[in-house]
Formats: C-alpha cells, sequence, structure tokens
C-alpha cells in the first residue's frame, strides 16, 4: 500500500520494509499549454551529502552527465528531454546497502534546462511527483505529489532519503529555487 505525502512530511522507508536494499525514485510531471515557442527539457539529479549537507566529491553529483555514482549506488536512467507521455519521466535507482558510510542524505531534485534562456518556470508545469518504488517486486512504497505552489522557480529540491541509525527515512521536501541547477549546486558546495 503506498503512504501518500504532503510537504514536509517524513517517513520510515526501510525500517517498515525489512530487507529493502534497492529502489527507485520516479520523478513524472506536465508541461501546461505553453506558447513560448521552446521546448520543456526538465532534468532530475541526485546530490549524495556528507553529514555537513554538502557534495564531498564530483562523482557523488548524479544527473544525465554523469549517471552513475563511483560505486554505483545511484544510477540515472538518462534524460528524457521531452516528459511525453504516463508514468515516470525519469528514474534514479539507489542500492541502500552499498551508499557510502560519509553518505548522510541524498537529496533529488528537478530542474528546467536553460530556463533563464527560454523564460521557463516551474509555474509552467503541473502534475510533478516524486514516488519511492521497490525495484524487486515494483511496489509503490511511497507517493508526494507536489502540487501547483511554485510560480518563479526554475529548480525544485524534491525529496531527501536519509539515514536514521541503520535506517533510511524518505522526507517530501518541495523547496523551489530561483536559479536552476547552478544554484542548486552552488548550495550543495559543487563549484559550476
Amino acid at each position: 500500500m503506498t503512504i501518500s505525502l504532503k510537504k514536509g512530511q517524513k517517513v520510515d522507508l526501510t525500517k517498515t520494509n525489512p530487507g529493502l536494499t534497492k529502489i527507485f525514485i520516479g520523478l513524472g510531471w506536465d508541461v501546461n499549454k505553453y506558447d513560448g515557442g521552446k521546448e520543456f527539457d526538465l532534468d532530475t539529479s541526485a546530490f549524495m551529502l556528507s553529514p555537513e549537507g554538502k557534495v564531498a566529491d564530483e562523482k557523488n553529483f548524479i544527473y544525465f552527465n554523469n549517471p552513475k555514482s563511483a560505486e554505483g549506488a545511484v544510477i540515472h536512467s538518462g534524460d528524457n528531454k521531452t516528459g511525453a507521455g504516463d508514468g515516470d519521466d525519469e528514474q534514479i535507482k539507489i542500492d541502500l546497502a552499498i551508499v557510502p558510510a560519509n553518505v548522510h542524505k541524498i537529496s533529488f531534485a528537478i530542474t528546467i534546462h536553460e530556463a533563464q534562456e527560454r523564460n521557463q518556470n516551474f509555474g509552467q508545469v503541473s502534475n510533478a511527483y516524486v514516488r519511492v518504488v521497490n525495484e524487486a517486486t515494483g511496489e509503490e512504497l511511497i507517493r508526494y505529489d507536489l502540487g501547483e505552489d511554485f510560480s518563479i522557480e526554475t529548480a525544485i529540491v524534491v525529496c531527501d532519503l536519509y539515514r536514521n541509525g541503520q535506517e533510511w527515512k524518505f522526507n517530501a521536501i518541495g523547496s523551489g529555487y530561483q536559479n536552476g541547477l547552478a544554484g542548486l549546486c552552488k548550495d550543495f558546495g559543487l563549484d559550476v
């Protein structure tokens, strides 16, 4: 049974699902009617963070140009440039059992590629969601629908997976940023 969350809610992931190690994060969205003349290209990314909330190594920033972490714990499914069709637009697989011990949290984001140049923002995007799926069974465990709270933002930190002792938890974040992927990278300690 899927647990549906609202912004700011946290829920246990591994304690209530003993033995769960392989999951994927599915992210999806639709683009509203838009007459700006340019296509939307939304991208997902994952930031593997230290206890200080920073990416310790560029290899811990997973996105379409770096689709796999060094040890293979986090793998991006590839860039969907159109977002067309039903279901997840992009997915990121996580093997919780091999996430390095120095990674305290994994933050997941959706950004709009070249948002400034194309005059695009999340006010033109609807039905955005994130879900956590048990890779072995295909069962959707957690779902967070972002709603329509964004207007001028060009990036959204959607959710976090974080360690709590030996267990992993999920946090529905839904925080918007106006400086796109570059702003997120800077906040997470990466030089762009």
